[in-house]
């Protein structure tokens, strides 16, 4: 679900305002299992068409109200929370991720700041998941948010395209709209709402066309593709449809007070999404028995949505009841066993029982988690935290360096490396890794 992390570590969304005045300065990057999965969904048929593996895309969401949406060092694709509760259909995200997607495969140089101009794809991956500075206590790990220090890389003129580019990008995008057989008018239909919020608004511009200069030209190409293509009054499959609305609804109710989702969602909406978006703001308030009476409403109804169950571990963890939670959690991982942050969520509800006897199956999660993704300095924490509860110490030194590592806490790293090194045994995978620390920290001038 949507909560701070430093780095993968875990908050709840309800402290999410102090979060952002405790950052001030630097931008949050948020990470939620529905969310990312509904934004892959949608946009993979545009990766595949422009020739791109989907799986080598990197998909970051910036908590930021502002409507923007860039892509930076390679292959990554940034989008602002703001841009995502704009869009008022699937078709209109597709549109802009399509256009961004041009810029990706057209290897399109991005103008940087002199902070960052030079960094490769991988050194701005370290940057934006590196910044870790700890797991936060008592709150279980399903959504996220990455803290970064410095410039905002959304509204301060970190990017920008030249026009050129952006009519290029356009073109790119129309063309894998027309092969991955969807229709452009949903990119029409945002680019016009744009054209009119810069007539209406033109001393206050959007980041988004800040970024993307919009040039009439621009509206006339998508115009005349839009009116020419066989595809342009294909629908967006419905579940995707339905993907996207869950996905708005349960942005919209953790990122705005929850009156303002009663007032959206009414009490007479019965729709899934609408009453979704009333569980999450009940929980919010907190309204635990209205929560979970929604929430289990939505599991009867879809007794196969994982994120339900997820919602619905969440609830019950926040609100002290751990032993509760276990039983959602463990059927949201069952129901979607590939996803991490569902099995980081669900180790962390298991570390926090204080039972023996949920430990190993923990690290086993938080194992399966690292695997995935080595940069989660918040995984590498709690894996540190299962393993000390075990008594195993070395192990527990070895992945706490592992995070200090992640965070440059260079000296920590160098420590806890060396105390792993004396404890385990010298032979293995993690015998080898923690010579890769060494020679690292040595290279950093920490050895």
């Amino acid at each position: 679900m949507l909560k701070r992390i430093f780095l993968l570590a875990i908050i709840v969304p309800a402290v999410l305002a102090s979060a952002l005045r405790a950052v001030a300065g630097g931008p949050i990057f948020i990470r939620d299992a529905e969310v990312e999965n509904t934004i892959r969904i949608l946009a993979t048929p545009v990766f595949k068409a422009a020739g791109l593996d989907p799986k080598a895309i990197h998909i970051y969401i910036l908590l930021d109200p502002t409507v923007n949406a860039f892509v930076a060092g390679g292959q990554n694709l940034f989008l602002d929370t703001g841009l995502l509760l704009k869009v008022q259909n699937a078709s209109q995200l597709i549109g802009v991720m399509a256009h961004e997607t041009g810029h990706i495969a057209g290897g399109h140089i991005i103008r940087m700041s002199n902070a960052i101009k030079s960094l490769t794809t991988e050194a701005i991956a370290s940057l934006l998941l590196g910044a870790a500075v700890g797991v936060a206590s008592g709150q279980p790990g399903a959504g996220a948010a990455v803290l970064m220090g410095g410039q905002n890389v959304a509204d301060r003129g970190m990017l920008g395209y030249s026009r050129n580019k952006e009519a290029t990008a356009d073109q790119a995008a129309l063309k894998y709209l027309d092969a991955s057989h969807q229709s452009a008018r949903g990119m029409l239909q945002f680019m016009e709402i744009l054209q009119n919020e810069q007539l209406l608004y033109a001393a206050h511009p959007d980041p988004y066309l800040q970024n993307h200069p919009l040039t009439p030209s621009r509206i006339r190409l998508i115009r005349h593709w839009v009116e020419t293509s066989k595809w342009s009054n294909t629908p967006v499959p419905p579940y995707k449809v339905k993907l996207f609305r869950r996905m708005q609804a349960k942005l919209f109710a953790f990122l705005e007070p929850p009156a303002r989702t009663f007032d959206r969602y009414k009490a007479d909406d019965h729709s899934i999404s609408a009453r979704y978006a009333r569980a999450i703001a009940a929980y919010r308030i907190p309204d635990v028995p209205k929560a979970l009476r929604l929430i289990d409403g939505l599991i009867a109804q879809r007794p196969k949505n994982p994120y339900f169950y997820e919602m619905k571990g969440q609830i019950l963890f926040d609100n002290a009841k751990g032993a509760e939670a276990l039983g959602p959690y463990r059927t949201a991982v069952r129901l979607l066993p590939d996803n991490l942050l569902m099995r980081m969520e669900l180790a962390h509800v298991e570390i926090e029982q204080d039972d023996p006897s949920l430990l190993a199956d923990a690290a086993a999660n938080l194992n399966m988690t690292v695997d995935g993704e080595p940069d989660n300095a918040a995984a590498w924490h709690l894996l540190g935290i299962a393993y000390g509860k075990q008594g195993k110490e070395g192990l527990a030194s070895y992945a706490l360096a592992e995070e200090a590592l992640l965070e440059h806490h260079l000296g920590q790293a160098h420590y806890l490396a060396e105390k792993a090194a004396r404890l385990l045994p010298k032979k293995g995978p993690v015998w080898l890794r923690l010579q890769d620390i060494r020679t690292t920290l040595l290279q950093d001038g920490a050895g």
